[in-house]
């Protein structure tokens, strides 16, 4: 995350962004400290950078719906729950091109390298900048959401669980 933290502040820098917030939310967990410490660095940004902590599951779609976008650059991922909740609030999503990223969003979002600084600024910019981009991805979000669901995902289990005691 201290990488997402780095690019929000090269943005808000390079364009003299004054209306725009990074929202941290998650319990203090794995490198908490260093996010901490890398949100406080950045000179420009530090007061825009809200560390938001723990929300209630309940209290999630209300944040996701109102964000310009959802940025999740992570380097592994098992499933990519957090980007499929945002989707299914219409919130147009940056994310990684790795891991199971890319099966999860499709075409729903903007997916770069989770390791590439200047992709994920641009793509950033882009979703600030482009009112249309923003409008298309969460339209997209919203379609590729219904893809998933916890009724075909039980459906999937219990499928597999037959064929395995079949075979």
């Amino acid at each position: 995350m201290e990488h997402a933290i780095r690019c929000f502040s090269a943005l808000v820098r390079a364009e003299k962004l004054d209306d725009l917030y990074f929202v941290l939310v998650g319990t203090n967990g794995w490198r908490h400290e260093q996010i901490l410490a890398e949100a406080a660095k950045c000179n420009v940004a530090a007061d825009r950078i809200i560390v938001a902590g723990y929300v209630p599951d309940e209290e999630l779609a209300p944040l996701y719906s109102g964000a310009l976008a959802f940025i999740y650059p992570s380097l592994y991922e098992g499933f990519g729950l957090p980007p499929l909740e945002a989707m299914q609030c219409g919130t147009p999503v940056i994310t990684s091109n790795s891991s199971s990223l890319p099966e999860v969003v499709g075409d729903a979002g903007i997916m770069v390298s989770p390791t590439d600084a200047d992709a994920l600024t641009q793509a950033m910019r882009d979703m600030y900048r482009q009112p249309e981009l923003r409008e298309t991805a969460g339209r997209r979000a919203i379609e590729r959401a219904k893809l998933f669901s916890w009724d075909k995902y039980t459906d999937n289990v219990v499928a597999a669980y037959r064929t395995a005691t079949i075979s």
